[in-house]
């Protein structure tokens, strides 16, 4: 298993195989990620719902959906905030992909993927690239305040699943910020 850590944090790494989950996408639909299999996955995992800077870097991402799906990748957002706090803040948002809730029991997906800061009790700020076979191809663990942009997400899907000219517009002004630790394979 490949790991990658900031500041005593560490995440699941590229090749490793993303753990299965059943997360609550609303008070009465459930999302597995078994059920993506076949194309790409992008895992947002986040530290919570109105906090600046999730709402700034889920925008970006809202911003950017159609073109993760020109590469035919599924976004998914991970935090520990329950299902009615995530339908509240993706309706305010006006978020076009789903949000799950790490809720009951707390952070336990987070926990599976390295992604849980235990003292804050929330979700860490990273990302996943899981390929249509269920291996992480990429992953990136941000410092908690910074956002961590779209760069790093839109490189390795193209490394993934090979270039389009419609992503690079996309990057301008987007790039991934120092101080995180990004996993290639």
């Amino acid at each position: 298993m490949t790991e990658t850590t900031v500041r005593g944090a560490a995440i699941l790494g590229a090749g490793t195989p993303a753990p299965e989950f059943t997360l609550r996408s609303t008070p009465d639909e459930t999302l597995s990620l078994h059920t993506l299999r076949g194309r790409p996955v992008i895992l947002v995992f986040y530290p919570a719902d109105w906090s600046p800077v999730c709402g700034d870097e889920l925008a970006l991402f809202n911003e950017l959906v159609s073109d993760f799906r020109e590469y035919g990748a599924e976004l998914v957002g991970i935090s520990v905030d329950g299902v009615w706090c995530h339908a509240a803040f993706a309706r305010s948002r006006n978020l076009h992909f789903p949000l799950l809730a790490d809720f009951e029991p707390k952070g336990a997906v987070s926990r599976l993927y390295g992604a849980y800061r235990d003292e804050e009790g929330t979700s860490a700020r990273a990302l996943f690239l899981v390929d249509g076979e269920g291996i992480i191809r990429w992953s990136y663990l941000s410092p908690v305040g910074v956002n961590p942009g779209a760069d790093g997400i839109l490189n390795a899907l193209e490394s993934l699943v090979g270039g389009s000219a419609a992503s690079q517009p996309a990057r301008a002004g987007r790039e991934m910020p120092a101080g995180g630790v990004e996993v290639r394979p």
